[in-house]
């Protein structure tokens, strides 16, 4: 039951890590004109390094929690685990995923503007 903490923690953090990837690929496709695939490419770049200290600070703090010992430590034990493994999981998924689901997002909308065209109202 404690786990759950952990799971909320772990939403958060990787929440935060795709929204910062997108908002960066977003801005490179409007300030300077990338094609997304370029755009996607270099947030994950840029981005990399903030999203692996974000990750191993927490991976970190949750260390002392699954390794500990002592009266207590069956209660903290199971969000420590689950924080572990959930940091490690999501760190992966996270840089491999994100990119890709926007791609296909992205994919999608150039093949609904297409089929639908918007229609300018006359005045």
């Amino acid at each position: 039951m404690i786990a759950i903490i952990g799971i909320i923690l772990l939403i958060g953090i990787v929440k935060k890590n795709a929204i910062m990837m997108i908002d960066f690929a977003l801005a490179a496709e409007r300030e300077q004109g990338m094609p997304p695939r370029e755009a996607i490419y270099q947030a994950c770049l840029l981005r990399f390094r903030p999203i692996l200290m974000t990750t191993l600070a927490a991976l970190l703090g949750a260390l002392p929690l699954m390794l500990s010992t002592g009266v207590g430590a069956e209660l903290r034990r199971p969000l420590g685990i689950g924080m572990v493994g959930g940091l490690m999981l999501s760190q992966v998924l996270t840089l491999f995923t994100t990119p890709v689901i926007y791609l296909l997002f992205d994919r999608l909308s150039l093949h609904l503007k297409r089929r639908f065209p918007r229609q300018e109202e006359e005045a």
